[in-house]
């Protein structure tokens, strides 16, 4: 299972809807792999979603995730006028990267 950050921004001026949490999650469907999914309101108008998603390489997992929004927004009236900016596995910290030892 992988992680896979998504960000949406909608158009100037719009703003996410207060339920788009409830909305996201009941569009998932079992085909789609995503054993759950945040959503984060990084503004009025973006989103940040992490998929969790079951795939053999992270390479799979980052493409299912991107034809994962694409449906969504495609089909998910809330989101038909949002964009996707990008996507990939987020990058831990360097506050988790091995220390020298002295």
């Amino acid at each position: 299972m992988y992680l896979v950050h998504a960000h949406l921004e909608l158009p100037s001026g719009e703003q996410l809807p207060p339920d788009i949490r409830a909305v996201v999650r009941s569009a998932i469907t079992a085909g789609d792999r995503v054993e759950h999914v945040a959503v984060h309101p990084r503004s009025s108008s973006g989103l940040t979603l992490g998929f969790y998603v079951l795939a053999g390489v992270l390479e799979e997992a980052e493409e299912r995730a991107v034809r994962v929004c694409a449906r969504l927004l495609r089909d998910v009236p809330q989101l038909t006028t949002a964009r996707l900016t990008g996507a990939g596995a987020p990058l831990m910290p360097l506050a988790f990267a091995p220390q020298p030892v002295d």
